[in-house]
């Protein structure tokens, strides 16, 4: 009944639901709030874009601190939110690991410098024009590029933002699988995720999981399609699935039904694409 305190906060990990959380309160509480160490991801500040357009006085939106001045209400308001950067970038490496050519469509292209440095790593090659990217792979196929120091691993780390997003890193590990040569994957966000990687040695993969959070491929090994299990986790049912997609012959994945909310058309726009994808009963 009486409303929303105002309040300082300094968060000890820059959590996307907390600073969003934050805001939200924040935005109809009588005063000045300030979060320090706020997430700044694209999602979070197209949050704060549509509560600006709904009458949130906000400022430092992007950045590591938002102050909020609150409002007595907010009104309505219309957005369109802009295209999804891990939805663009799934398909882009659909079509690098099955040697495809697949134009997609994306209007968050300046949200791509580091994901592109990425997707280079394993000799693939990110263009952007006219609000298209592509995936074009070197001509000797997929291998993992060689640090400037000679004697370490190629990794990639995986942080909140603007560090690879720790959502794609498991679609990276599948690259690692397909390419020529070894490389470290690094989820400083969540500990355990990398549990998954036993999976890839149904497919006949060589992999080591060092610890709870770094996972070291051996790419380019002889792949067999197998039936494999997700962990209800979206990218990493997806990066099953392009590994199996990338197999000569059927392959199953089980507890996929987690891609169809990030992608309610997935198995529609993959079989316009020309793969043979079809969902069976159950998960």
């Amino acid at each position: 009944p009486k409303g929303f305190a105002t309040t300082d906060h300094w968060l000890d990990y820059a959590s996307v639901t907390t600073t969003e959380n934050f805001i939200l309160c924040a935005a109809t509480a009588k005063g000045r709030s300030q979060i320090t160490n706020a997430a700044c991801e694209p999602h979070v500040q197209e949050f704060c874009s549509f509560l600006a357009l709904m009458g949130a006085r906000l400022e430092g939106v992007g950045g590591s601190r938002v102050v909020v001045e609150g409002v007595n209400s907010l009104s309505g308001a219309e957005f369109t939110f802009a295209d999804d950067f891990h939805e663009v970038a799934t398909f882009l490496a659909m079509g690098a690991m099955t040697g495809g050519d697949i134009a997609v469509r994306n209007g968050s292209v300046d949200q791509f410098p580091l994901l592109d440095r990425t997707f280079a790593k394993f000799g693939v090659e990110i263009t952007h024009q006219d609000g298209w990217s592509r995936a074009k792979v070197d001509a000797g196929g997929m291998r993992v590029r060689q640090p400037f120091t000679a004697n370490i691993l190629q990794k990639v780390e995986a942080a909140p933002w603007p560090y690879v997003p720790a959502d794609l890193l498991p679609i990276f590990v599948a690259l690692g699988v397909r390419s020529e040569g070894q490389c470290m994957f690094w989820n400083k966000v969540y500990e355990g995720a990398l549990g998954w990687s036993s999976e890839l040695g149904k497919f006949g993969a060589h992999s080591l999981l060092c610890d709870p959070h770094r996972l070291i491929t051996f790419g380019g090994k002889p792949l067999v399609p197998a039936a494999v299990e997700s962990p209800y986790i979206i990218r990493v049912a997806i990066a099953l699935f392009m590994l199996a997609a990338s197999i000569e012959g059927e392959s199953t994945i089980l507890n996929a039904t987690p891609i169809q909310r990030a992608h309610p058309k997935f198995v529609e726009n993959l079989n316009a694409l020309g793969a043979d994808v079809s969902w069976v009963a159950g998960d």
